[in-house]
């Protein structure tokens, strides 16, 4: 019997995780307030140094549900939030839950094109959003059921001191506090949504009824190709996560713990991993409103985190910035520190261990299964190059492509399909792309990967991403990882370039570091002395940046876009 038929991963649990765990009826709700009840005086929100307890964050969050009823917000309505990561979106994001509503999540860096299409689909009447990105919104009003602008100042959220600053009308700090806060006319301030001459204080508000089963959240997902698709995700795959999460991590919420929130709320990474889970806990949410480096190391010097959910590319830029700095090692410990969205670099787990004092485990998932289905154990026995084993009550198996009923033996590549408590209800309006997505109650993926004897999950490359060159297949992230410690090598991204006969050739579109220049014969050679043959790129073109999504990822269908435009051009 296969490893995926017996469950062979289970043998490989830490002492602490049980095999199969008790998931309840839990709604986000009802966590926050357990959460209140538990902790109302200590650390809810830290931001820009200034922070707030739980008590102090539900009088927002209540004054908020009480405003947003009273703006005809009802049990099952969607209500769009545009915000960077700061302690309104969180209060923002609980007090919609509280009304039995759904939340529907945007980048607030989206043009107006980019929102006219979602907003056209889920049809949110409401949006809470950053007052920056209120004139784009202002855009599709007209074109879509959006009736109400909310606008968030975040630096009301800041410390008084860092407010009069910003007020300084000085070239460098004005420029400071436009990056932050702009105008933003034909809208219902945050202030005035939460102030009594709205919905009250919102003091005596009681929730609104909600079932596990019902949508708590909206995001919406393109996977490799096609339109965005809206991932209806309900509170029953959020909490499965957290509790998973929970008996996951060693001792996670038996002591007081920071989460540092440099991750957006936009994806669901940052959604499950900081803001459910870290209620689900009680925990001090540290809040970025973007994952900037300066940022995070002001953070990690003065309010040190003991969780950091990240990926690859960050933990590397702040493993520079120490260098750089002469922070010493393990000066500032963080416990537990979890990798996602990209391949992890064996000589970044080594180096960040050696930074933090503490552990940096790879894991695997995505929007549909909100997020996590896979993670190294976190006892030590971590592999370097897997994504891990699959969480308590998840199941995976890796099937033949053309016949999903099929198992692949041991060791043998194929479509990784999941299933478990954490997998989402399906696509908003698009029973099409549902039904497409799985196979009986198997979510397909579109990954390809191996499972070895003992249950560890190697992903090889997306389905469609795979290059087949001269009837071989050439999986991008193993060329690419080969190719990354050339030192001219800033990023890369590998992808096929048409042929006449319908095939591809391999290639690389890269960026350089500082002071480097092209040569591709050179790192040709490089190639071949890592792989064989047919996986060595016929050729490098540079670029000055490669296309990534908000997580810092990059996105090769795009960049393979990018460089048929560009040749196309020639």
């Amino acid at each position: 019997m296969s490893a995926s038929e017996t469950k062979a991963w289970t043998k490989l649990y830490a002492p602490w995780t049980d095999h199969e765990l008790e998931y309840g009826d839990d709604t986000l709700a009802s966590i926050y307030d357990r959460n209140l009840e538990l902790n109302a005086d200590k650390p809810a929100t830290y931001f820009f140094g200034r922070g707030q307890s739980y008590k102090e964050l539900d009088q927002q969050v209540r004054a908020a549900a009480a405003g947003l009823k009273a703006f005809g917000i009802r049990p099952g309505d969607r209500v769009a939030i545009v915000l960077p990561n700061c302690p309104q979106h969180l209060a923002a994001f609980f007090a919609i839950q509280k009304l039995g509503a759904t939340v529907v999540e945007h980048n607030p860096l989206y043009t107006a094109h980019e929102l006219e299409g979602l907003f056209k689909d889920h049809g949110a009447r409401v949006v809470i959003a950053w007052d920056k990105a209120a004139p784009t919104l202002e855009k599709i009003r007209a074109t879509t059921d959006l009736e109400t602008i909310i606008s968030v100042n975040m630096t009301e959220a800041m410390p008084r001191r860092m407010q009069l600053l910003l007020s300084i009308p000085i070239p460098p700090i004005t420029a400071k506090r436009d990056a932050l806060t702009g105008d933003a006319p034909n809208t219902v301030p945050w202030s005035t949504l939460i102030s009594p001459a709205i919905g009250g204080n919102g003091k005596d508000f009681e929730n609104n009824e909600v079932t596990a089963d019902d949508t708590a959240l909206i995001l919406y997902t393109s996977g490799t190709t096609g339109a965005p698709k809206g991932a209806m995700i309900s509170h029953a795959n959020i909490l499965a996560n957290c509790v998973m999460g929970k008996a996951w991590v060693p001792g996670l919420g038996d002591k007081p713990e920071r989460f540092l929130a440099a991750l957006p709320f936009f994806h669901v990474y940052g959604m499950t991993t900081v803001v459910a889970l870290g209620v689900y806990v009680g925990a001090e949410i540290i809040l970025l409103p973007a994952p900037q480096i300066p940022l995070i190391m002001d953070v990690i010097k003065k309010h040190t985190p003991t969780w950091a959910p990240g990926v690859p590319t960050l933990y590397d830029k702040i493993l520079a910035a120490a260098e750089e700095k002469g922070m010493d090692k393990t000066q500032h410990p963080i416990a537990n520190s979890f990798s996602g969205a990209a391949t992890l670099p064996v000589r970044t787990v080594a180096r960040w261990e050696a930074f933090s004092g503490g552990l940096l485990v790879e894991g695997y998932g995505l929007t549909e299964t909100a997020p996590v289905i896979c993670a190294n154990p976190m006892d030590g026995n971590h592999r370097p190059g897997y994504v891990g084993i699959p969480f308590p009550d998840t199941e995976v198996r890796i099937v033949n492509p053309d016949n999903l009923d099929e198992l692949m033996p041991d060791g043998q590549e194929g479509e990784l399909l999941v299933r478990g408590p954490q997998v989402f209800k399906g696509y908003l309006n698009n029973p099409g792309a549902t039904a497409a997505t799985f196979h009986g109650d198997w979510f397909r993926t579109g990954d390809a990967g191996v499972m070895e004897e003992d249950g560890f999950v190697r992903l090889v490359a997306r389905i469609k991403e795979i290059i087949i060159t001269g009837g071989f297949n050439v999986y991008p992230a193993e060329v690419e990882e080969a190719m990354s410690d050339h030192r001219d090598i800033e990023s890369i991204a590998v992808v096929g370039r048409p042929r006449e006969d319908g095939s591809e050739d391999v290639v690389a579109c890269v960026t350089l570091r500082d002071g480097s220049a092209l040569d591709p014969e050179g790192l040709k050679e490089f190639a071949r002395e890592r792989l064989t043959r047919y996986k060595v790129p016929r050729t490098f073109y540079h670029f000055d940046e490669l296309a990534k999504d908000q997580l810092g990822k990059i996105r090769r269908r795009e960049v393979q876009q990018d460089l048929l435009k560009m040749l196309g051009s020639k």
